[in-house]
Parts: structure tokens; sequence; C-alpha cells
């Protein structure tokens, strides 16, 4: 195995352990078996799991991004991106159930620890948000478009937090059907204000 898949796979297997059983709950011995390596091939890659949480963080950044690019591709419209959005909730729904958001859990560990890397975590709810406001933005709504992400995001977020608690599919498929609904009256609303452009 060459040095740069051993360390992928090093930061594939930190990412998964952190977020199924915490991160100050995972510790280097864990991730060096789940990799099947020495723990000197492992020091060589990365000196302490904070250097491990960085890549772990950058590396859901850019697969975040690249989910969100890959959403501009498919998506015809903004709700229709929107709705790609909605339904991680239910793409994900197994993981979610049983460990939670991946985002958001690693957010509220990194939080109580007042760890440095939490600004880092954060951002990639900055990432979603920032998408989202300029999908809100394009659906016509411009002028509460922050808003509008900042409410789907905690929405999404509240849901994921119920569903780990209450691993009930019924109400999963009821909260994400509730959030099409909403996004549908800004979708009416947008088209509102195009039409009144145009007249």
């Amino acid at each position: 195995m060459s040095k740069l898949a051993t360390r992928e796979k090093i930061v594939e297997a930190a990412d998964a352990l952190f977020y199924e059983q915490g991160y100050e709950h995972t510790s280097f011995a864990d991730i060096a078996k789940t990799v099947a390596i020495s723990r000197g091939n492992f020091y060589y890659h990365f000196k302490s799991k904070d250097e491990i949480l960085d890549a772990v963080i950058d590396v859901r950044l850019a697969n975040t991004q690249l989910m969100l690019d890959g959403w501009e591709v498919e998506g015809s419209s903004p709700a229709e991106r929107i709705r790609n959005f909605i339904y991680i909730l239910k793409t994900n729904q197994d993981k979610i159930k049983r460990y939670g958001c991946p985002v958001g859990t690693l957010f509220s560990e990194l939080a109580k620890l007042n760890h440095s890397a939490q600004e880092d975590s954060r951002s990639i709810f900055s990432l979603f948000r920032s998408w989202l406001t300029q999908q809100f933005t394009l659906l016509g709504c411009e002028e509460e478009a922050d808003e509008l992400a900042m409410h789907l995001l905690a929405r999404s977020q509240g849901v994921a937090t119920m569903a780990n608690a209450f691993p009930d599919e019924a109400f999963l498929d009821q909260e994400v059907a509730q959030m099409c609904a909403w996004l549908e009256i800004y979708v009416a609303r947008g088209k509102s204000k195009q039409a009144k452009r145009q007249t």
C-alpha cells in the first residue's frame, strides 16, 4: 500500500470511528486496529489525534462540496436542489437513527470539549448555510434567503436528533414531507414575485 493510500485509509477509518463512537472515545489504537497497521507506521503519518481530526474535517468539507456541486449539476431548479438537501435525512436514515447527524454530533462534542477545531468543524455548517442561502436567493426569496437557510438547517438538525432519540421511520418520513411542503410555500412566493416583475 502506498504512503498516500495508507494515509487515506487512516483518515477514512478515523472519520467513521469519530462518527460512530465519538472523537474523545476513539484512540490511536482503535484507528490503527481498524486500518490494520503497526503503531510505528501510524505515527509516521500522524503525530497526534488532533492532526487526524484536522484531516477528517478537511475530508468532510471536500466531500460536502462535492455533494453540493453534484446537486448543482443534477438539480434543474433551486427548489429541486433544496429538496436534495432535505432528502439527506432519508438517504442516511439508518446511520442517523443510530448515531445522529455526523456534522452536528462532531461539532457538539468539540464544543463541549472546548476543542480548538470546533471552528473548523462549524465550517461544514457554514458551507451548507451559504449554499442554501444561494438557492433561496435563486428561488426569489432574496431578502430572507439567509434566514430561510438557517431555519432549514436548524430543522434538519432537530429532526436528526429526534430520529436518533426515537428511531421511528414514520416520524422521519413525516418530517421530510413537512419540510418539502414548507419549501413549496416559498417556491410559490418566488414565482409570484417573478410574475410581478414581468408585468
